[in-house]
């Protein structure tokens, strides 16, 4: 399990999403590729809200505002969910809905792709643009797919007595340790998944018969690859 970065959660935002934890990628990626002449540069960027998936369409378009097509696909984690395709004077259903059938297919959110064509000056068929669109996104998101998900921040106090059992119990469960501190009690610092939270609650409360102080100090959206 990698975690690349935290990220501070706006709760607000969280209420709004279908689900908190989901598939997506960190940043933005590139790919290019040339099939029959034509020349397709797909740019995939993770975006908040529908209206950064637009702005950023707008930002390629201008871009790249001597290439044929910007054909263009996103996916956005809210209530209710928001799809968004189009084929940019492709022929229709050629572009736009394979691009995103491929963000369907992989579970996707919050993710908003465009795929550039400059036109090489041979036709390559609705079948063949279907292929070629399909290709631009699923190259591009090529073992570039993470999780984001919704981890609890918290602080756990406690006698010396406990700390034998208390780090075997967090060792066993691959919980991630941020900070030990020693001083007149033991404390440590370290992030849950706020589906678990309850449960490594109790189950440190079981084990140290409640002589133990749980703190939670913030929610927060880790990267995990």
């Amino acid at each position: 399990m990698i975690f690349q970065r935290k990220i501070i959660i706006n709760m607000r935002d969280i209420s709004r999403k279908i689900s908190p934890n989901y598939k997506t990628i960190e940043g933005q990626i590139q790919d290019e590729f040339e099939i029959e002449k034509s020349v397709f540069i797909t740019n995939i960027k993770y975006v908040e809200n529908e209206e950064d998936a637009i702005a950023f369409i707008e930002k390629i378009k201008d871009n790249y505002k001597d290439a044929n097509h910007n054909c263009s696909a996103y996916i956005i984690n809210e209530k209710p969910e928001i799809k968004r395709y189009s084929d940019d004077g492709e022929p229709q259903g050629s572009a736009g809905l394979p691009m995103l059938s491929v963000l369907e297919k992989e579970e996707l959110f919050n993710l908003v792709a465009v795929v550039t064509r400059y036109f090489g000056g041979k036709k390559l068929g609705k079948g063949g643009l279907v292929r070629a669109y399909t290709k631009g996104v699923s190259d591009c998101l090529d073992g570039k797919i993470t999780y984001r998900k919704v981890f609890i921040e918290s602080k756990i106090t406690f006698d010396y007595n406990l700390l034998g059992i208390i780090e075997n119990f967090l060792n066993e469960e691959n919980y991630i340790i941020i900070e030990k501190n020693f001083l007149q009690n033991v404390s440590i610092d370290l992030y849950i998944e706020e589906s678990n939270f309850e449960n490594f609650k109790k189950r440190l409360i079981d084990m140290t018969s409640s002589n133990i102080e749980i703190e939670k100090l913030d929610k927060i959206m880790l990267y995990d690859k």
